[in-house]
């Protein structure tokens, strides 16, 4: 089999980039498997409550990027993976692990693909969603309190302290390194339709 061709998708808080990754994986089908930069988050399960206000989540390195490049690299040479689980409620990273085959197509989602130079280096297709802020912070406070247990007060504060801040610094920024710009994500049917006809192209 050639080599897996990886796309990132890369987006805001709160972007739709989940969304338009999962509805790439769906519209390929079995030809496709996805891998999510949160899933790499570093253990944080020792630390206190007090500790834990403390960690800057939205920062490339509050994750475990070096993992996740060593896996890429792996899904490239046609190896299979086990891919970690966090768990966002607890801080901690499950024993039990995620198993990823190297599939023709390997699409990965996070907010900082295109942040870190020697992950974005292993993109062959890279893809950023653009939303605007006031539609991903509504968003993300839906779901912070939905899946992930959080209190309003929790979020709001979170979110001026790291999360717009990581967004101007990293996230933005790295706008200028993708491929192509999509509007809107998995709600954009046009060019979710198009993207999908491009990688059924390499299932052949």
């Amino acid at each position: 089999m050639r080599a897996p061709v990886i796309v990132g998708v890369a987006g805001g808080t709160g972007s739709g980039k989940t969304t338009l990754a999962k509805k790439v994986c769906e519209g390929v089908g079995s030809g496709a498997s996805l891998v999510q930069h949160d899933w790499y988050y570093k253990n944080q399960s020792m630390l206190t409550r007090e500790e834990l206000a403390m960690v800057n989540f939205d920062h490339p390195d509050a994750l475990d990027n070096e993992l996740l490049i060593r896996q890429l690299e792996a899904l490239k040479r046609g190896e299979a993976i086990q891919a970690p689980i966090y768990d966002f409620k607890t801080h901690a990273r499950a024993v039990e692990t995620l198993e990823i085959k190297p599939n023709k197509v390997i699409v990965v989602e996070g907010i900082l693909l295109f942040a870190i130079d020697e992950l974005r280096d292993l993109f062959d297709i890279k893809l950023f969603v653009d939303t605007d802020a006031d539609i991903r912070v509504f968003r993300r406070v839906r779901r912070d309190i939905r899946e992930r247990g959080r209190d309003f007060e929790s979020i709001r504060r979170q979110y001026y302290e790291t999360v717009r801040p990581m967004h101007l610094r990293y996230v933005e920024p790295s706008k200028r390194t993708a491929d192509l710009i999509i509007p809107e994500g998995g709600q954009n049917r046009i060019a979710l339709e198009m993207i999908i006809e491009r990688f059924k192209n390499f299932l052949d």
